[in-house]
């Protein structure tokens, strides 16, 4: 909305030409970083007052791990203010006519509304293992995915004819398939995936938040690329005119995220719940369809996949099909507390394991 305001009053007042800094992508996204991070140190003190006031509270829920029984009482649905401050921050300081913010913003809202919803659920029945179904989330979970495979294949979409249905994969030049047919039902799967992945890791205090924040930077690394046509051509990515604004975006992201931090470090003081890690879970999907990495989530996302990939095995194949553990824990971390690791120790070396991973996502744009 800034950059907009900023356009108009430029065009006709020769003192207000200052205001062409906010053609910089690096003005803006610095702008919506502090933003989202000042909303989050005002209104997180007084959101937790208020979910104490109301015993909004983290239910008890046997994870097998002793010191989660510690946690319970803690305020939850913080991610609610986390999600509304990066929206905020963005229709602040993005350009409102760009075709690749809404999908992203959409993204938030919906699936912070099914992880919102699933948190009520949970403080209504008492129990953190009584919430929505799990087939109703995945309902509404690819009913967005599918909206949003209509929306790319339509004439709405931000996104070049020419991008429409390719595929890339890391380390390749060129796309490894140009097919609508081939890609959006790989682009539905994806979005309903990713977008659980970050809820399933969301276990420890600051565990999700800060991971997030390395992987939605790294993305914000290929969007400058993609939208910028030296850079896009010399590194061989294809030219995505506009996706640039995603800058911005990631940047209001990891303010907010940094903001919450502040907050949810052990011991955490609120939680971010499902209403947090699903919005997360939906704005990575999204932002890596956008930028044409949905390939490389392999790499930049592996920790989220490994926390994922842990726990539907030991629940779906150990437990419901040979009737037996195959892990001690699951997910990873709880594997990991098994062992006897200190919690924070166990937070801390994952941050650095998805560090690294975003770090070598990076080095892809230049490796290809």
């Amino acid at each position: 909305m800034i950059h907009l305001i900023g356009h108009l009053l430029e065009g006709g007042y020769r003192a207000w030409s200052i205001l062409r800094l906010l053609d910089y992508l690096s003005v803006r996204a610095i702008g919506a970083a502090m933003t989202a991070f000042v909303l989050m140190l005002v209104i997180m003190p007084r959101f937790i007052w208020y979910l104490h006031h109301r015993g909004l509270v983290d239910q008890r829920r046997d994870t097998g791990v002793p010191s989660a029984f510690d946690k319970a009482g803690t305020p939850v649905m913080g991610g609610a203010v986390m999600v509304g401050c990066i929206v905020t921050a963005c229709l602040v300081w993005c350009d409102p006519v760009n075709g690749f913010l809404w999908p992203v913003l959409a993204s938030l809202l919906w699936f912070g509304a099914i992880g919102l919803s699933d948190d009520l659920a949970k403080w209504r029945a008492k129990s953190g293992n009584r919430g929505m179904s799990e087939s109703r989330k995945l309902m509404l979970q690819g009913l967005f995915a599918l909206l949003f495979v209509a929306y790319l294949a339509s004439p709405l979409s931000p996104l070049p004819a020419r991008e429409a249905g390719t595929f890339y994969v890391p380390f390749v030049k060129h796309a490894l398939a140009d097919s609508l047919w081939v890609y959006l039902p790989i682009v539905f799967g994806f979005v309903v995936v990713v977008g659980n992945a970050v809820n399933i890791t969301d276990g420890l205090d600051g565990l999700a938040i800060v991971p997030s924040a390395f992987a939605v930077s790294a993305l914000g690394v290929f969007a400058w690329v993609m939208g910028n046509a030296i850079w896009s051509r010399y590194l061989f990515f294809p030219l995505l005119p506009g996706v640039g604004e995603l800058v911005v975006v990631c940047a209001a992201f990891t303010g907010a995220a940094i903001g919450f931090l502040w907050f949810n470090a052990y011991p955490a003081q609120v939680f971010m719940g499902d209403a947090g890690s699903l919005a997360i879970g939906g704005c990575l999907a999204t932002l890596s369809v956008l930028v044409k990495q949905e390939a490389l989530f392999v790499i930049l996302g592996g920790l989220f996949i490994a926390e994922a990939v842990t726990s539907q095995v030991q629940d779906k194949i150990g437990i419901k099909w040979l009737g037996r553990r195959l892990f001690y824990r699951a997910p990873l971390h709880h594997q990991l507390q098994h062992t006897g690791l200190a919690e924070t120790k166990v937070v801390i070396r994952l941050w650095i394991v998805s560090l690294i991973l975003a770090l070598v996502s990076i080095a892809t744009v230049k490796l290809r």
